[in-house]
């Protein structure tokens, strides 16, 4: 029973938090599972880099449906991002173990308080004024940035992604949510197919009930964002990012 509660517990923060502002599951589920399970931290990581898989796919495809996703510049910066993350996991184990991880999580909660005080306006004409070269040299530049940081740090790629495509390339919300999960959907599957490779299956039943948990609330969310004023969706994004933040915060205390 303590499994599956916390199991839906950890899909239902991280569905909200990858279907309102394309944030990584990992950074919900893995100290959740840790902290209440006792899992084994790398078996815990794989489980939450599974569930983002189709929970940032189908957000991606929500997004995408309500044209809020921009696939083109998304693709440049997907293939940085995964070039650099290994040239990050590369450097990170060159150098002493670092408390950096803690960085990802303190900056969603930070994240979260600027949406709410500071929204994002942008409109999608000021935003495709941009040169197409201009932004293709922008989303290399925040792939590596993304990139670097999410491998050497082993977190924060979701967060990192939307603060530097609302603050930096100029997107509005939407589509810096569905650009985000659109990305994060590859990144997942790539890390999920290497933990298993390397660490084996983890727990099936604790698995798919973290697939199935997320899944479902990224679907809820991503469904509600889409429709959402912008206004209001910068509240209910800043909201989902600070809870999320102070909970995560509050479990890693724990550990």
């Amino acid at each position: 029973m303590l499994e599956f509660i916390v199991c839906f517990m950890a899909g239902l923060g991280a569905g909200l938090g990858t279907g309102f502002a394309g944030m990584s599951a990992a950074a919900v589920i893995s100290p959740m599972l840790i902290t209440f399970l006792g899992m084994p931290a790398y078996e815990a990581v794989g489980i939450a880099l599974a569930s983002d898989v189709l929970a940032s796919a189908v957000s991606a495809y929500t997004y995408g449906k309500n044209k809020n996703l921009d696939i083109r510049n998304g693709l440049v910066m997907m293939v940085t991002v995964l070039l650099c993350t290994l040239f990050g996991s590369w450097v990170a184990s060159l150098v002493p173990n670092t408390t950096m991880g803690s960085f990802s999580v303190f900056m969603t909660f930070l994240l979260g308080i600027k949406f709410i005080l500071k929204p994002v306006m942008t409109t999608k004409e000021s935003m495709e004024a941009v040169s197409g070269r201009k932004r293709i040299v922008q989303s290399v530049l925040s792939g590596i940035v993304v990139g670097f940081i999410c491998g050497f740090i082993g977190a924060g790629g979701g967060m990192m992604m939307l603060l530097l495509l609302t603050g930096i390339l100029g997107y509005e919300l939407k589509t810096a949510v569905g650009t985000s999960v659109f990305i994060m959907a590859f990144t997942a599957f790539t890390g999920a197919a290497s933990h298993f490779a390397i660490g084996g299956m983890p727990d099936v039943w604790c698995l798919l009930l973290c697939v199935a948990s997320t899944l479902l609330w990224a679907r809820i969310a991503a469904k509600f964002a889409n429709k959402a004023s912008a206004a209001t969706l910068n509240r209910a994004t800043g909201v989902v990012l600070t809870v999320l933040g102070g909970v995560i915060l509050a479990v890693n205390y724990l550990r």
